[in-house]
C-alpha cells in the first residue's frame, strides 16, 4: 500500500543475500517505476526477477560499483546506500538525490558504524564494512521532523491569514518554499526548532516550477495551489516531476477555484472564494490541499477517502482542531 515499502529490498539483500518484496503501491500520481532501484542493485551484483507482482533479488555477494543514476531518485539513492553499506569495496553514486532525508540517512548509517560520505550532495561514497562492524549506537536517534508536513501547516496558517508557530523541524530544509512565500507577502520568522508565520494578504503572481531538491518540492505543489487560489493575482504552477499530479485541480474547481490545465502547467486565477462541497481525495498531497481549501471555504466541506491523507499525516484533523479549525473525522 505504501511506496516506501520497497526500501526494505536493499537492506534485506545486503544482510541475507536474498529478498522477496512486493512491487510497491502508493499514490497514483504518474509513472513511478522502481527500475532505478533495481538498476543500482544489479550494478552491485544482484540478480533480479519480477514475477506475479513480486521482486525477487539474490546475490552471492554484493561488490561496490560506480553507479550513475539517470535521475536523482530519492528512493533509489536510499536503497543503493543501504545495500552498499555491506558490499565489498567502495560504491560511488553519481547524480544522487540531495534531499535532506538522504543526508540524514547517511548520518544514521554512520552512527551504526557504516562508512558513508557525501550524503546530501550529488556524489555519495560508501565504503563497505562487515556486518559485525555495525554496532547499535549508545544514544537514541531522533528523526528530524517531516518538512512536507511542516510546509502543509505553514500554508494552513497562511491560507487562513492566521499567526501560528510550526515547530519540530529544520527550517533550512524548506528554503525554496519559504523564499516563494515571502515574495507573496508571508511573514516567516525562524524561531527555535521551527518558524512563526503570518500574512495579512497573499499577493500572488507566483510562477513556480517543481524540481528535485533544493528546488521547489513536488510534494508541496498541491497545498501551494490551494493557497495561490486565494491570492490577489494570478499564478502559474509547472509540475516537472510527475506527469499526473494535478488530480486535485478538478476537486478544487468543484469548490469554486478557476484553475486551467495545459500540459504540465496549471494556470491559477486568484481571488477565489472557496465554497464548501463534497470532494474526493486522489492522493496524499491532494488530500491536504482539499483540507486547506476547506479551512477557508464558506459552508461545509466533506473530504472523502481520507485514507490517502493518513499515509503521510499523523492525526492532521486533531492538530488543526488544536489551532481552532472546525474539523472532525466522521464515519463514511
Amino acid at each position: 500500500k505504501m511506496r516506501a515499502s520497497v526500501l526494505v529490498l536493499g537492506p534485506l539483500l545486503a544482510r541475507f543475500k536474498r529478498a522477496k518484496v512486493s512491487l510497491p503501491g502508493g499514490c497514483a500520481i504518474g509513472t513511478r517505476p522502481v527500475d532505478l532501484h533495481l538498476f543500482g542493485l544489479e550494478k552491485l551484483g544482484a540478480k533480479i526477477d519480477i514475477e506475479a507482482g513480486y521482486i525477487s533479488a539474490t546475490t552471492e555477494k554484493l561488490v561496490g560499483a560506480s553507479i550513475v543514476l539517470p535521475f536523482p531518485s530519492v528512493g533509489a539513492t536510499e536503497n543503493i546506500m543501504m545495500a552498499a553499506v555491506l558490499a565489498e569495496g567502495e560504491t560511488i553514486i553519481e547524480n544522487a538525490a540531495r534531499e535532506p532525508e538522504i543526508e540524514e540517512l547517511g548520518f544514521f548509517l554512520n552512527r551504526f558504524g557504516a562508512k558513508v560520505s557525501g550524503a546530501g550532495s550529488s556524489t555519495i561514497k560508501i565504503t563497505g564494512v562487515k556486518i559485525d562492524q555495525l554496532k547499535k549506537p549508545v544514544d537514541a536517534y531522533r528523526v528530524q521532523g517531516d518538512r512536507i508536513e511542516a510546509a502543509t501547516f505553514v500554508i494552513a496558517g497562511l491560507i487562513t491569514r492566521s499567526k501560528i508557530q510550526v515547530t519540530g523541524f529544520n527550517p533550512n530544509t524548506l528554503t525554496s518554499v519559504f523564499d516563494c512565500l515571502r515574495t507573496q507577502g508571508a511573514k516567516i520568522v525562524e524561531i527555535e526548532n521551527g518558524v512563526e508565520v503570518s500574512a495579512d494578504r497573499i499577493i500572488g503572481g507566483a510562477n513556480i516550477d517543481t524540481a528535485p531538491y533544493p528546488g521547489f518540492p513536488t510534494d508541496v505543489q498541491a497545498q501551494m495551489m490551494a493557497l495561490l487560489c486565494t491570492a490577489d493575482s494570478d499564478s502559474v504552477m509547472s509540475e516537472n516531476i510527475f506527469e499526473n499530479r494535478f488530480m486535485h485541480v478538478p476537486e478544487l474547481n468543484r469548490m469554486g477555484a478557476d484553475v486551467q490545465l495545459k500540459g504540465s502547467n496549471a494556470f491559477i486565477k486568484g481571488a477565489t472564494k472557496f465554497q464548501g462541497a463534497p470532494v474526493m481525495c486522489t492522493d496524499l498531497r491532494a488530500s491536504a490541499a482539499l483540507v486547506l481549501a476547506g479551512l477557508v471555504a464558506k459552508g461545509e466541506t466533506e473530504v472523502l477517502r481520507v485514507y490517502h491523507m493518513d499515509r503521510g499525516y499523523d492525526q492532521i484533523d486533531l492538530k488543526l482542531s488544536q489551532l481552532g479549525a472546525n474539523i472532525k473525522r466522521v464515519k463514511a
